[in-house]
């Protein structure tokens, strides 16, 4: 039962649709994961976790001074209720002496997305609200979709701000246009929404006890069908899933598919903290993230010992594969798993600039092929095959200095000292 691009191809067909986080959409794309799983003769389980979420029913920003204009924008999910006037304040980096020292009282467009640092930065300078853009300035506006984001819990520990996102152009014209005072509105109400993780394992033959987690998310962002982000990773994990059916390997396999990464790393997060027994017996995760893009490079991040990077550019050499490996983290499924002391491998095809777009309405099947699914899915299988059927397993679990540094700094964890 070879690794099939096409089977791959026509399964992402049909889990190609917009499906967030907590939807009815996302938990039908589960079913049908459940269903292909079962197909094979194995058994499915869907659990169920929380997330946070917010209904959104009122977001405005206005210019009142010096000219008058009421620009379209998105309420920060999650954020506080407000109903304030202010100046507003241009932060042009935001960490800057000069732009701390200006936010106070203010209303602060930021430049781009939010970052905790300048997040926190804004609060402890006595901002009182503040502005996100997104886009470019070449986009149409009737081809542009504007985000809804939300306040994460991390972001909100530290202080709750009123924030509202908008479209680059209206950005820049609040710029050129000097506009000094504007009232900001938000009303919404936080609700809990249901997410679902599907699971599928294969006991070892000779070690059932030493697990290897393959994982990837299967949910989308608003607007966008998620083929390349994510789809694509949790087609190629179901046909490695076929490969270990048809010859099972020595130690145990768990098959993971996440619900809720784009909004935080949810499922992961939720698989961690309820399954410590399954977690402490697994040496090594595998996960998949982006994949599917004819034009791109292969790209596999190790969250783990630099030995681990060696041994996959090896591999690489050996199977005539063309891909970069290169010890960092990776914002995705795998960093939850190093911080719980798992050695982590992200296996992604990254597409060329104008090639594959994620996080919007242009992550589409059509933009992606059966050769280039088949292609990294047989690699990152020969991979999983190769490591998990080892006489010795090779990779200690352990986590380097460096990448518990980097882990703490991505997920905001305080090193005790």
């Amino acid at each position: 039962m070879p690794i099939n691009g096409k089977r791959a191809y026509e399964l992402l067909d049909r889990i190609g649709f917009i499906r967030t986080s907590g939807s009815d959409q996302e938990k039908e794309a589960s079913q049908i994961l459940m269903d292909e799983i079962q197909s094979l003769g194995i058994e499915a389980i869907r659990e169920p976790f929380e997330v946070e979420d917010a209904i959104v029913h009122r977001a405005i920003l206005k210019v009142c001074e010096p000219y008058e204009k009421s620009y379209e924008v998105t309420a920060w999910k999650c954020c506080p209720n407000a109903k304030l006037e202010g100046e507003l304040y241009y932060a042009q980096d935001a960490l800057t002496p000069v732009d701390l020292a200006n936010m106070k009282g203010k209303i602060v467009l930021v430049n781009n997305f939010l970052r905790l640092p300048t997040y926190k930065k804004m609060l402890e300078s006595g901002a009182i609200a503040f502005i996100t853009y997104q886009g470019s300035l070449l986009d149409k506006r009737e081809d542009s979709d504007l985000d809804t984001r939300k306040l994460r819990a991390n972001f909100r520990k530290y202080g709750n701000l009123p924030g509202v996102n908008m479209l680059v152009e209206d950005a820049f014209e609040l710029v050129v246009k000097k506009a000094h005072k504007v009232y900001l509105e938000i009303e919404q109400e936080n609700v809990t929404l249901t997410s679902h993780n599907v699971y599928a394992t294969i006991p070892g033959t000779e070690d059932p006890k030493t697990i290897i987690t393959l994982g990837a998310h299967y949910d989308s962002v608003p607007f966008s069908t998620g083929v390349y982000d994510n789809g694509a990773g949790s087609v190629i994990i179901m046909e490695i899933l076929r490969e270990f059916v048809a010859h099972p390997p020595r130690r145990t396999v768990k098959f993971c598919w996440f619900g809720s990464e784009e909004v935080g790393l949810e499922g992961s997060k939720a698989y961690i903290a309820k399954h410590p027994e399954e977690v402490a017996k697994t040496r090594l995760m595998i996960n998949v993230d982006v994949a599917g893009a004819p034009l791109g490079k292969d790209v596999a991040m190790i969250t783990g010992p630099e030995s681990l990077v060696s041994y996959i550019e090896y591999l690489a050499c050996a199977e005539n594969f063309s891909l970069h490996a290169r010890q960092d983290i990776y914002s995705s499924d795998s960093t939850p798993f190093a911080n719980a002391g798992v050695p982590a491998v992200s296996f992604c095809r990254f597409g060329t600039q104008g090639a594959a777009f994620i996080h919007c309405r242009h992550d589409v099947i059509q933009y992606l092929s059966a050769d280039s699914l088949e292609a990294t899915a047989a690699f990152v299988n020969t991979f999983a095959s190769e490591i998990v059927n080892t006489a010795v397993f090779p990779v200690e679990r352990t986590m380097p200095d460096n990448m518990v540094k980097k882990v703490h700094e991505y997920l905001d964890i305080k090193d005790e000292k």
